[in-house]
């Protein structure tokens, strides 16, 4: 029997010829990856193992992206303990105000991952650079500090869904709507510690930043991970933010699969996933009328260049209605610098919305947008738990760039074309 492209790629790393769906491995790692919330508690466990060096200074990332800047004194304390400890290896890839990011669009940005690398991360995002064709899942801060001390990892290989796409998406119809269209198709479980592998010709129709957003939720299903099959988008990618050497694993023709979906990107429509899971989906003509307090543009799943030139679009020469609060976060310096160069923010600004620096911040209550009692907010973020945003009877509502500043114009959750 055949491989997935995930078995294959841990079969590589593995140095086994083959590997089967439930078999345990140990895997070298191409990368461990590290945030302000995770690596406190990973540096605990790597002194308490008695080591005191890192497997590779150039393996290893560490970004505080989720309560930075600093919002409070805790906060500062928890980042100052891993700069010390950044600095004390020797760890060439850490990257803080200035220089810093939402993690999950600056490890792809900055080329240190490729096709084919086995990333591990203490953030349950790490998916996302499954769009590159690389495995990478998120694990525990126990997992990272043996992790970074050995750079290997062990992991049950996962039984893997196929998807297959075809057709082209429809006007603003994103990656974001094509998998909240898949997680309220298969449910928060649907795929559960499984590999969602998505392939077909539709591949092609998608652009790198919809691949990210995509394989970012893949856990949002209960996957493992996500991973596209590498193509001519994939590699232009790589060729221009990467220097590192890659690898491309396509799966074998007789894979095994625990499932197969085939979806027409044509027939995806503007979703809306309503409080409090992932999987409550609505397309745009069926949410009814919904009106908000906030709206929030960003995060590791929608912060990209292309969602705030998809925002620009809709708010140049509108005005954010005067009930909502409209806060825009590019994910990464390069994405804010590009977006200002562009005039982006001019448009951001004179539409009345906020520009923030790059921050993980309201995605999970942190800063920067926090929800009071009764408060509903559409953001594009990834999750929309109780509480999630702020206070537990607030609401999420998670939606494309595109309906967010719709939304943020109508006071109400909308579609462009309303606005």
């Amino acid at each position: 029997m055949g491989m997935t492209m995930t078995q294959k790629i841990l079969a590589d790393h593995a140095g086994l010829p083959s590997v089967k769906a439930g078999e345990l491995i140990k895997a070298r790692l191409d990368m461990v990856l590290g945030n302000d919330i995770t690596t406190p508690v990973a540096v605990k466990e790597f002194r308490k193992i008695g080591m005191d060096k890192v497997f590779d200074k150039e393996k290893i990332a560490i970004v505080p992206d989720h309560f930075t800047p600093n919002k409070d004194i805790k906060s500062a304390e928890q980042v100052k303990f891993i700069r010390e400890f950044a600095k004390e290896m020797g760890i060439v890839n850490y990257f803080e105000i200035g220089q810093m990011g939402v993690e999950h669009a600056l490890l792809p940005e900055k080329g240190l991952v490729v096709p084919g690398d086995v990333v591990i991360g203490a953030d349950s995002h790490t998916c996302t650079y499954g769009a590159l064709g690389a495995f990478s899942t998120g694990i525990g801060s126990t997992d990272m500090a043996a992790g970074m001390a050995t750079g290997e990892a062990w992991f049950k290989v996962p039984e893997a869904i196929k998807f297959v796409l075809k057709g082209k998406p429809g006007k603003w119809v994103s990656g974001k709507d094509v998998i909240l269209h898949i997680i309220g198709m298969i449910g928060v479980d649907g795929a559960l510690y499984k590999s969602m592998e998505f392939v077909g010709e539709g591949v092609a129709n998608l652009s790198m930043d919809d691949r990210f957003a995509m394989a970012n939720m893949a856990i949002e299903a209960g996957g493992k991970n996500g991973i596209f099959e590498v193509d001519e988008k994939t590699l232009q990618y790589v060729k221009e933010h990467s220097t590192k050497e890659y690898r491309i694993f396509k799966a074998d023709e007789d894979a095994e699969y625990a499932a197969i979906y085939e979806i027409d990107l044509a027939c995806v429509k503007p979703t809306v996933a309503f409080p409090h899971l992932p999987s409550n989906t609505r397309t745009i003509d069926n949410v009814g009328e919904v009106k908000i307090d906030q709206v929030i543009i960003g995060s590791c799943t929608n912060g990209r260049i292309e969602d705030m030139r998809v925002a620009a679009e809709i708010l140049k020469g509108r005005k954010v209605h005067p009930d909502v609060r409209c806060i825009i976060i590019p994910a990464t310096q390069k994405i804010w610098k590009q977006s200002m160069s562009e005039g982006l923010f001019d448009i951001f600004i004179d539409a009345g919305a906020a520009v923030s620096t790059p921050t993980c911040g309201p995605c999970l209550g942190g800063h920067m947008g926090i929800l009071a009692k009764g408060e509903r907010a559409v953001a594009t973020t990834n999750r929309n738990f109780v509480g999630r945003m702020g206070h537990p009877e607030s609401e999420v509502y998670l939606a494309s760039p595109a309906i967010a500043a719709a939304s943020a114009i109508a006071g109400r959750i909308a579609s462009p074309e309303e606005v």
